[in-house]
């Protein structure tokens, strides 16, 4: 079955940075958008960063523009979200999702189990 994997994330003071990284199995991965969304407590999940099956095209929201950076490498079938200059209010779970590159949570097939980002500030 697919399988998405998320790591990376933990306690880290404003201005500083994180590398999410999300692993995945059971589908093949060269062929599928990926994005990254976020829920913090209290509030929906939204969107923040994909990227194309090539690379080619990345997509952010404003929110995060500048400060993140969505990568992928198709032969280790990994995404990965560099965030730098984090704030307090990137304080979040951060979920890895396969099958779309659109900022919204209907247009993913498959999702992982998300990893907790805590900026202290």
């Amino acid at each position: 079955q697919v399988q998405l994997v998320e790591s990376g994330g933990g306690l880290v003071q404003a201005g500083g940075s994180l590398r999410l990284s999300c692993a995945a199995s059971g589908l093949t991965f060269s062929m599928y958008g990926m994005g990254w969304f976020r829920q913090a407590p209290g509030k929906e999940r939204e969107f923040v960063a994909a990227i194309s099956w090539s690379g080619g095209g990345t997509y952010y929201d404003d929110s995060v523009k500048g400060r993140f950076a969505i990568t992928r490498d198709n032969a280790r079938n990994t995404v990965y979200l560099q965030m730098n200059s984090l704030k307090p209010e990137d304080t979040a779970v951060y979920y890895c999702a396969a099958g779309s590159t659109v900022a919204v949570v209907r247009g993913y097939k498959y999702w992982g189990q998300g990893t907790q980002v805590t900026v202290s500030s």
